[in-house]
């Protein structure tokens, strides 16, 4: 299930700058978090899904090229965002 409009808006203004804000490597490592949890679920209930798998494979190389790219150009962004622990992301 991809977020609702309603959704992507709350996620983009909480962890962007705004409710448009849908540029900025923190609301978009916010919303590939937000579709990998709800695939991991997913997947606990249709283990032989190799589509979605595959998919989340997909969704996490994303999430991780996006945080590598913030510890390249601004490692405190990039701590603010591994610091909040309602995203999952562990370091």
């Amino acid at each position: 299930m991809y977020p609702s409009q309603e959704e992507k808006e709350k996620i983009f203004e909480t962890y962007g700058s705004g409710k448009t804000d849908t540029g900025s490597p923190e609301s978009q490592i916010a919303l590939f978090s937000f579709r990998i949890k709800h695939l991991t679920e997913h997947l606990k209930d249709n283990h032989k899904d190799h589509t979605t798998a595959r998919a989340l494979k997909a969704l996490v190389g994303k999430r991780r090229s996006l945080l590598d790219y913030l510890i390249r150009k601004d490692i405190n962004r990039y701590r603010a965002i591994i610091a909040k622990k309602e995203l999952g992301i562990r370091k």
